[in-house]
């Protein structure tokens, strides 16, 4: 077993801070994939595609425009075996060491896991995040050679992404962007050949900050989409805030 999977190499750091994504490649075996897929397997029939408003989530966009994706959620409840797998994935030691990094000790799951499926002709996500305007609950800021990510999302890549497949899209190093993104931007009509969409492999993982301007594109490949997405925070971090983030929201005025 090669020690180094689980320390985030100086290499990595660089990749991060300067793109504000990292693919570890081959973080789980064969044997781990195929256990994640056989268990979802089993829960087929809740995959549901999801419920957005008439513009889904292109939010109009012509170039991301399709039908609605497919989604999972459940799976740390699941009941034993199903469940294991996916609670493995929660603190597995390949993020866990890259996590401390770049959250800090004492990182949390904020909100997750999910399941995003999705077959030929799924629509894509319209771009959102960015450096400007300042979210303090996703911030990123590097000084004094340390790098302090408030809001991580990883990504376990359950089935290939070639180049044109689709999926997962960023700017690289927008999550440091002083400038607003374009409309063009975020909708892909007018992209300024700035998106990229990396390529994956089935137990490859990615971890992108919250930060940075990311999306999804139409999914173009015969074989469904499978991409497991836990949403980390640091310790003091807040992401998903949910309907009683305030005492006023639960117990009204009084």
């Amino acid at each position: 077993m090669d020690k180094n999977r689980y320390v985030m190499s100086e290499e990595e750091r660089y990749f991060f801070d300067l793109t504000g994504y990292l693919i570890v490649k081959n973080a789980l075996s064969e044997d781990e994939v195929a256990q994640c897929n056989s268990a979802i397997d089993h829960f087929d029939h809740k995959i549901i595609p999801r419920e957005e408003g008439n513009e889904g989530l292109s939010k109009g966009s012509k170039t991301l425009k399709g039908t609605g994706r497919l989604e999972l959620h459940g799976m740390l409840g699941w009941p034993a075996p199903y469940r294991e797998p996916f609670r493995k994935l929660l603190v597995h030691p390949v993020i866990v060491s890259r996590l401390n990094e770049i959250s800090g000790l004492g990182f949390r799951l904020d909100h997750g896991p999910l399941l995003i499926s999705g077959e030929i002709g799924s629509e894509g996500h319209r771009l959102h995040g960015a450096g400007e305007p300042f979210a303090p609950h996703i911030w990123y800021r590097q000084q004094n050679g340390k790098i302090s990510c408030s809001g991580v999302t990883v990504t376990w890549q359950l089935a290939d992404v070639n180049e044109g497949d689709g999926g997962f899209a960023i700017v690289p190093g927008s999550h440091k962007a002083s400038e607003p993104t374009p409309k063009g931007v975020r909708t892909v009509d007018d992209d300024m050949d700035v998106v990229q969409q990396p390529s994956m492999q089935a137990g490859d993982v990615l971890l992108f900050a919250e930060t940075a301007t990311h999306g999804t594109l139409p999914w173009k490949a015969q074989h469904r989409r499978r991409s497991v997405l836990y949403k980390y925070a640091a310790r003091a971090a807040v992401r998903n805030l949910g309907n009683h983030f305030l005492p006023s929201d639960r117990w009204g005025d009084w």
